[in-house]
């Protein structure tokens, strides 16, 4: 009975985790009231024209950290379904299991951790941000106008407030 349980316990907890990865990372972009009533050109039919390069620019940089993120969780899904099936399987140990379910707690830990990094440094008045973290090392790419080593300690700053264990934390800033 225990061990039915325990499955359904961590079947349950991988779903809890998986659903909660495809809701940090499947956010639609937000509304742009403000754009409503811009000084923007109007054509004839009366419609707003966009050409901003800068907007272009920023949704092509956006869209390219969205393919990052979602290949980092694609492949962080295929390994928490290896681990998943590993611990419900009867071939391994007690020990082979338990070390596969720490590995599943230690994936929604980094994920959740990512996902609280990436709001913190948009906090800082970024408009996006990449975060992916792999054990000790910490990458992050921001969008942003302004480089400097200022910014880019301030965000180092920030990221070994909330997450102590990143030894190594890369910042790489692209521009709008």
């Amino acid at each position: 009975m225990n061990k039915k349980r325990s499955v359904w316990f961590l079947t349950l907890f991988s779903l809890v985790a998986v659903v909660t990865v495809f809701y940090v990372s499947d956010r639609p972009s937000p509304f742009d009231g403000i754009a409503l009533f811009s000084d923007d050109t109007i054509d004839d039919v009366g419609l707003v024209e966009t050409s901003s390069t800068n907007e272009e620019s920023f949704a092509s940089k956006s869209n390219a950290f969205e393919e990052m993120r979602m290949e980092v969780t694609d492949k962080r899904s295929q390994l928490r379904a290896q681990l998943t099936q590993k611990v419900g399987s009867n071939e391994f140990t007690a020990e082979e299991k338990d070390e596969a379910y720490n590995k599943i707690e230690q994936l929604v830990k980094i994920d959740s951790t990512e996902a609280m990094l990436e709001l913190i440094i948009k906090s800082l008045g970024y408009d996006d941000a990449l975060v992916r973290i792999e054990e000790s090392d910490v990458m992050i790419d921001v969008v942003s106008n302004e480089q400097s080593s200022k910014k880019a300690s301030e965000i180092i700053y920030a990221v070994k407030r909330e997450w102590p264990q990143a030894f190594n934390v890369e910042v790489n800033f692209s521009g709008q």
